[in-house]
């Protein structure tokens, strides 16, 4: 089956199978958080992306073979409803921002700044540091060496514009600032999105309408 990225809470995950990285997602809760399960095919060791709701599903979706990490995009507490229980459930390390840590409930092992790596088996992902949603925000991206990038943004960047900035004007100059610096200068128009909430999207699907975002400020 060809990979879409669509899916619905209580449904089926998607699987995007990529040479080196299985990419799993699924969508858990009340506000229809994803989930992103990421397995190295050469080693079989897997990395969970937010656990955000519904462990019970989660801890399914991770099956026998456990997780090595869980890394949480930001503090706001749809994003780490379940991170206690698949913890507890399966020893994972956990990572998150270093400006964001403080506001998440469970102990972070692992402090990510811009320019980090977070390890999948053998499979590297950069962490990039994105401020304005949260001031911790860490985007996940993977430079596919036998493809294009593939980037998990968690709540900075979506289809049809950057996070919720609560209408702050300098938390939102300052959004779009790292996700036109960080993001869209340094990867492709093929780069594939994966967001917090919602469905995919690409680069150069957003690339054209970035002056809007910055119009409108939002």
């Amino acid at each position: 089956m060809t990979y879409s990225g669509e899916v619905t809470v209580g449904g089926p995950a998607d699987v995007h199978e990529l040479k080196d990285l299985m990419i799993t997602k699924i969508a858990v809760g009340p506000m229809n958080n994803n989930a992103y399960l990421l397995r190295c095919r050469a080693t079989d060791e897997q990395v969970l992306i937010d656990a955000a709701n519904d462990a019970q599903a989660l801890l399914g979706t991770i099956g026998d073979d456990g997780i090595a990490s869980v890394v949480t995009t930001h503090q706001h507490g749809d994003h780490w409803q379940a991170l206690a229980e698949v913890v507890a459930a399966t020893g994972a390390r956990t990572y998150a921002g270093r400006e964001d840590a403080g506001g998440i409930p469970v102990p972070t092992d692992v402090l990510l700044d811009d320019g980090d790596t977070v390890r999948v088996g053998n499979v590297e992902l950069t962490a990039r540091h994105l401020v304005g949603h949260t001031p911790g925000s860490i985007a996940l991206v993977y430079d596919d060496p036998h493809g294009h990038p593939h980037v998990f943004t968690g709540d900075c960047l979506f289809p049809g514009g950057v996070g919720n900035t609560r209408k702050d004007p300098e938390a939102f100059a300052s959004l779009i600032h790292d996700v036109e610096t960080k993001i869209f200068a340094v990867l492709p128009d093929e780069t594939w999105v994966y967001p917090g909430h919602g469905n995919d999207t690409t680069l150069g699907a957003e690339r054209p309408h970035l002056p809007e975002w910055h119009a409108r400020g939002w």
